[in-house]
């Protein structure tokens, strides 16, 4: 083989590992930016949450209150998951499980799917801002 041909290669592989790497931060920055999104994005709608879904008061407190709590709650068995089954697959079924239930929120008919959905977010968003 020669150098020329072993430089090649070696340049294919380092572009694809930079490849890569901008995959992986281009991932990671969506799902953080959908997390912090979507804490301050339930403010804006839950006026008319309120009312589509015909919730009291303190109804509407706990569609927050559900969310923060689990979030807080499981921040640091995120971090234990990634340790123990391996990153990727705890950001994944972070991601997934933060999706699934952002979803079902959306399809709520009640306050209280409303509320459950929101409490399995706040876990799926723990997972997902969690630090190494």
């Amino acid at each position: 083989m020669s150098e020329s041909s072993v430089n090649h290669h070696t340049t294919a592989d380092e572009h694809r590992s930079r490849l890569q790497r901008a995959t992986v931060l281009a991932v990671a920055s969506i799902a953080h930016f959908m997390v912090v999104l979507d804490v301050t994005i339930i403010n804006v709608a839950l006026p008319q949450m309120r009312s589509a879904l015909h919730m009291s008061a303190s109804g509407q407190q706990w569609v927050i209150n559900a969310y923060a709590l689990t979030f807080g709650g499981f921040l640091m068995l995120g971090g234990r998951a990634a340790d123990v089954f391996g990153r990727r697959r705890v950001v994944i079924a972070g991601l997934a499980t933060f999706t699934l239930f952002s979803l079902l929120g959306g399809f709520a008919q009640t306050g209280a799917e409303l509320i459950a959905a929101r409490a399995a977010q706040g876990i799926g968003g723990a997972i997902l801002a969690r630090r190494p």
